[in-house]
């Protein structure tokens, strides 16, 4: 097989690095480590694998697996079988799991021994499954007949052909991806991503990030999220190496192997870095390796950036906003961090943003309205959803242009660059004013004692929405409802301040680490 050195399918990224680096280490995880030579021949093989037990061309095969070398190989054999690989979070449940693969119409569910009790359930009696590849195990289900995981990638690499080897087949429109998410209605969608999309994404990732293979990424993400999957992607790119953690369930055991490893990337979120500022506190944590930090989900708190950078002495860092849809939007400058807290930048290179009020005008500097997203990365659609499509796709510029509506109430300075305002469902209403929870959340967050606050809006029958914060203490601090009370009406306008503040112990997570406001919401309801 001829190297591809212009990839025009995802999987050709692999291709390009396994021939220049064929024992450069890929990823590395708690079941050891594949070469990047290795990391291509088991997708081969399994991607045959695949083509031998019916999957074809288009088809979907979703991937219930956990954070690690297995998934990363799973999802690379996917693309070679020319099929569409489909993430599902290990922590899903069965009913959820099942309904993915009858919305997608899977023809194939890759898993492993310890998920069973889950994936068995949902893959029995699916009527469109033609393929179960187990890893460890060989599940008891209705339907085809598995296949144990480590037969298949104990078979000889099958020869190049049309019938198994898919490595040529397609074009950069064909679908990638279908990442599911939940969105407002907490039915999941499946986001499609083209290999066009993703490729331009990875590239653009790559240059305004500047990695190269001497990067060492340590990822806690989940694969089954973009900002997990793009971790993966770029390494492969530039021939990285890609640590894989699991969760950041035990923060401990995660530092430990950012120390061993001596990792030049930590991407992480917000609830990631307020446990993080907290250890700090307490016992003062460094790590001079790093040397680029990203952030995403949500903007950091202002006073958790002077304490990461102790943290990270030696870090860029780089403040970033995105969806499943269109995966990165934007990012700040690291040289503008101190100088524009809350920002998250300009448009990722060759892309474009545009802010327009709801009647569809373009908004001055400093107003605030809807964030448009123009570029080659935005999503195709979301499947068998022409409704939801229509809604969030809107006529782009040119003709026959779609470009991406993001939902989310954002307003830019005069410099051009961006700030994150609400989601469109996360707006309070109140006493006829809008109070955005981010702005509230920031003043919370930087006063001392509180490690993360979520901000929400309550019914109230005078008020319309009343504002309520959740927030979290550090370990030992003394602050009472009282005392944030009082801090909040010195640094807010009267309207913004909670009418209620609850402290808690923790606050509820999605799987991808954001803050459920879902769930704070269901506890109030």
């Amino acid at each position: 097989m001829t190297p591809h050195r212009f990839p025009r399918l995802v999987h050709h990224l692999l291709v390009n690095t396994a021939a220049a680096y064929p024992q450069a280490p890929a990823v590395v995880a708690a079941g050891g480590r594949l070469d990047y030579g290795d990391l291509l021949g088991r997708s081969r093989r399994l991607a045959a694998a695949l083509r031998r037990a019916g999957v074809g061309a288009g088809d979907p095969v979703v991937l219930f697996l956990e954070n690690d070398l297995t998934c990363c190989v799973a999802i690379f054999a996917s693309l070679m079988a020319g099929a569409v690989f489909v993430v599902i979070n290990p922590q899903t449940r069965a009913e959820k799991l099942g309904f993915v693969i009858d919305d997608c119409a899977a023809t194939a569910l890759v898993t492993e021994a310890h998920l069973l009790r889950t994936a068995a359930p949902a893959a029995s009696g699916r009527r469109t499954l033609r393929a179960v590849v187990c890893a460890g195990e060989r599940p008891a289900i209705e339907g085809p007949t598995p296949l144990m995981l480590e037969e298949a990638l104990a078979l000889e690499e099958a020869p190049a052909g049309p019938e198994l080897d898919r490595l040529d087949a397609g074009v950069p429109l064909d679908l990638a991806a279908l990442v599911y998410t939940s969105g407002t209605t907490g039915t999941p969608k499946g986001v499609m991503i083209s290999h066009q999309a993703m490729l331009f994404t990875i590239g653009s990732l790559c240059d305004y990030l500047r990695l190269d293979a001497s990067d060492r990424i340590l990822s806690v993400l989940p694969l089954a999220f973009t900002y997990g999957l793009y971790q993966l992607l770029t390494a492969t790119a530039v021939g990285a190496t890609l640590v894989l953690e699991r969760s950041f369930t035990y923060p401990a055991r995660v530092l430990e192997r950012l120390a061993a490893t001596e990792a030049t990337t930590l991407p992480g979120v917000p609830s990631i870095f307020a446990r993080l500022v907290a250890m700090h506190r307490k016992e003062p944590l460094r790590f001079p390796s790093v040397r680029r930090v990203t952030n995403a989900a949500a903007a950091l708190p202002e006073a958790h950036l002077p304490v990461l950078g102790d943290i990270f002495p030696n870090a860029a860092l780089y403040p970033m906003y995105g969806q499943t849809e269109c995966a990165r939007a934007c990012f700040l400058d690291p040289a503008l961090v101190a100088l524009k807290p809350g920002s998250v930048g300009k448009a990722i290179p060759g892309t474009e943003l545009v802010i327009l009020s709801p009647e569809g005008a373009k908004v001055a500097a400093g107003e605030v309205g809807i964030l448009h997203v123009r570029g080659p990365h935005v999503m195709v659609g979301y499947w068998q959803r022409p409704e939801e499509t229509a809604r969030t796709l809107v006529p782009g510029r040119l003709p026959g242009e779609r470009m991406l509506c993001t939902h989310d109430w954002f307003r830019v300075d005069e410099e051009g660059d961006h700030y994150f305002v609400g989601r469109s469902d996360d707006i309070i209403k109140t006493r006829g004013e809008k109070v955005s929870p981010a702005e509230v959340e920031s003043v919370l967050c930087g006063i001392d004692g509180v490690v993360e606050a979520a901000v929400i809006g309550v019914p109230d029958e005078i008020m319309g929405e009343a504002v309520r914060a959740h927030v979290v203490l550090e370990e030992g601090a003394t602050l009472g409802v009282k005392d944030l009370e009082a801090a909040c009406r010195q640094r807010l306008e009267i309207f913004m301040v909670p009418r209620d503040i609850l402290i808690e112990t923790e606050l509820p997570k999605t799987p991808n680490g954001k803050v459920s406001k879902r769930e704070l919401r269901a506890r109030v309801g």
